[in-house]
This record gives structure tokens, C-alpha cells and sequence, in this order.
């Protein structure tokens, strides 16, 4: 057990300047998913007149696609692009960036199928499966999988956010780095699997949620890892 003997930071940002900023990011991601699902409203008009479902079409093959297919990458690279430039301007230091960011990030996906809902009833089911992104190749899963990753990252984002304004930062070494960049790639190549073989009979097979639970997994041990030796590490000073 560590003693906690950590006194107020006379320069951390004020709670209400903080609860405000966080209310300020939601309302910006929840505006945003309306955005992203409206454009897949449409997209899906094109791509898929006679409904969408899996196992797909497979659109690169349909020459007068191709071209909107590549646009449809580079408006996805534009959406994280975005992310980026509205938690760099909503935080005053890496941390508070890095929180708003997952707050952004979380929201917008959630949110986004709340109003594909609202606009088009889908998904019927939060095991319906969805393209959840094209970048490098085609990522697929059911929606649950990117919904509880979201949530977790909306409590990182409040941990992170109060910890900052307690002068107790989380602190992650190198070998955390690595670990969450092992947690993400492995995720990734879990919903990265499932999308190569999302045009094949049987794909659900594809979806390896053993693979895709030890990344989850890893993440959150290694995030809690990281609060609970930044917590001593305050507490020795």
C-alpha cells in the first residue's frame, strides 16, 4: 500500500474549467458521429442499393467504385485528422490532450451508431456486424467489440483527466508503451483478420475473439499498471 501524502497543485486547472472543457469535447463528438453516420447513410445508398449485409460485395472489384473507394480512405484518414486537431486545441498539456482524444474518440464511435440507429434502425443488434474502418486493409467485427473499447477509453479519459488536475499524472515507461502498442496491434490484427475474409461465406469464423480478448486484456492490466506505480511514485516524494 502506498501512503498518500500528494498536496493540491495551486496551478491545476479548476474543476469547473475541466468539467466544462470534457462536456464541450462530448458535445463535439457527439455532433461529429451525426456527420460520419449521415455520410454512411449515403454511402451505403451507393455501395450497397440492395441493403447492406455480410458476407460483402466486393466493391474493388466494380470499376466506377474504385474511385469513391479511395475517397472514402482519404476522408477516414481526414476524420482522425480531425480528432487530433480538436484534442490539441481542447487540452494545455499531453495529458489532458491524450484524455480528450479518447473522449473524442469514444464518443464519436458510440455515437455513431446511436444515430445510424436513429436515422435507418441499423443495427438491429449490437452483434451485427460492420466495416469498422479501410485503413491499411478492411477492419471487421461486431458492433459490440468497438462499443466496449470505446467505454474503456472513456474511463481512461476520466482517470486521466483527474489525476491531472491532482498534480498525479500517469506516467507510462517505455515498457508500457510497448505493451499498449502490443494491445493495439494485436486488436487491430483481430478486426483486420475478420475484414480480409468479410466477403467469404462462413467469415464469422474469421473473428478470433480469443485474439482480440488479449489485446483487450493486455491494455487494460497494463493501463491500470501504469496507474497504480504512478500513485507510489507521487506518494515517495
Amino acid at each position: 500500500m502506498c501512503a498518500n501524502t500528494q498536496l493540491p497543485d495551486i496551478n491545476a486547472e479548476p474543476l469547473k474549467t475541466t468539467i466544462a472543457k470534457f462536456c464541450v469535447v462530448v458535445v463535439f463528438g457527439i455532433a461529429f458521429a451525426n456527420i460520419e453516420a449521415s455520410v454512411v447513410v449515403y454511402l451505403r445508398e451507393i455501395f450497397h442499393p440492395d441493403g447492406f449485409h455480410f458476407p460483402l460485395d466486393m466493391l474493388g472489384e466494380k470499376q466506377h467504385l474504385k474511385r469513391l473507394i479511395l475517397n472514402e480512405i482519404g476522408r477516414e484518414a481526414a476524420t482522425m485528422v480531425l480528432i487530433l486537431t480538436a484534442c490539441w486545441l481542447a487540452g494545455r498539456n499531453r495529458q489532458q490532450r491524450f484524455a480528450y482524444f479518447l473522449t473524442i474518440f469514444a464518443v464519436w464511435d458510440i455515437f455513431y451508431y446511436v444515430w445510424l440507429k436513429i436515422l435507418i434502425g441499423w443495427p438491429a443488434a449490437i452483434m451485427d456486424w460492420d466495416v469498422l474502418f479501410l485503413i491499411p486493409v478492411i477492419w471487421a467485427s461486431p458492433v459490440l467489440y468497438p462499443v466496449l473499447i470505446s467505454g474503456v477509453f472513456l474511463v481512461w479519459a476520466a482517470i486521466i483527466l483527474h489525476r491531472d488536475r491532482r498534480g498525479r499524472p500517469v506516467r507510462p515507461t517505455v515498457f508500457d508503451w510497448l505493451a499498449f502498442g502490443a494491445s493495439g496491434a494485436i486488436i487491430v490484427v483481430s478486426f483486420c483478420i475478420a475484414g480480409v475474409h468479410a466477403s467469404e461465406q462462413g467469415f464469422e469464423a474469421y473473428f478470433y475473439r480469443s485474439l482480440f480478448a488479449a489485446g483487450f486484456v493486455l491494455g487494460i492490466l497494463t493501463f491500470a499498471r501504469c496507474c497504480l506505480k504512478s500513485g507510489c511514485a507521487h506518494s515517495k516524494r
